[in-house]
């Protein structure tokens, strides 16, 4: 147990850096606030942490023998999020009335759906058991870092929530938070891009 803390570092990293799901926690806590915008934490850290141990148990031995596979979760997960940046982009300005109806937005499940087909996630999956596992009993081990990466993922999306309901308090009007969410959207755009055009 000795390489804990540096995966607690390398999943703290890897949960506070920028990315498709923290982007989309953020604009939605702006819009939503951030009690609608817990579930949708909840899901998507659960799912992540899921996934971690998923590949830990041998799906990602499995998974790198496919590679049409890899590439069909790359495409389907591109065109997901292009279509979730098409939705923040050209949503209407949130309601700065409290009592006004709230937009729903992403949910539990999207959130989940999201890790699934992210191979950003796949990927930082892969690295965890490729490098913090090691020797020994290795479903105790996967276990374990299963429910630290869960515990350091959690306050994190939290972060990025919280960031997006203190942006939507500085900007006070409903054009200012339709910019921040096009730029959101546009961000979004550019992190599912990315790892395919490099």
């Amino acid at each position: 147990m000795e390489s804990l803390l540096p995966f607690v570092l390398f999943a703290f990293v890897a949960s506070i850096t920028p990315g498709p799901t923290n982007i989309l926690v953020l604009s939605h806590s702006s819009r939503s606030g951030l009690y609608a915008t817990l579930p949708i934490i909840l899901g998507a850290c659960m799912a992540a942490a899921l996934i971690v141990l998923a590949v830990g148990l041998g799906v990602g031995e499995t998974l790198l023998r496919f590679p049409l596979v890899q590439q069909a979760m790359v495409w389907c997960g591109v065109l997901w999020l292009s279509w979730l940046a098409w939705q923040i982009f050209s949503s209407p300005p949130p309601a700065l009335d409290v009592a006004a109806p709230r937009d729903k937005g992403l949910n539990v499940f999207s959130a989940a759906t999201l890790q699934l087909i992210n191979p950003k996630v796949w990927m930082m999956a892969l690295a965890v058991v490729s490098v913090f596992v090691g020797d020994g009993d290795k479903t105790l081990r996967v276990m374990v870092l299963t429910l630290l990466f869960l515990l350091v993922s959690l306050p994190c999306m939290t972060f990025w929530a919280l960031l997006g309901l203190g942006t939507a308090r500085v900007l006070s009007s409903p054009q200012a938070l339709k910019r921040m969410n096009q730029v959101l959207a546009c961000l979004l755009l550019i992190s599912a891009w990315l790892p395919v055009m490099v």
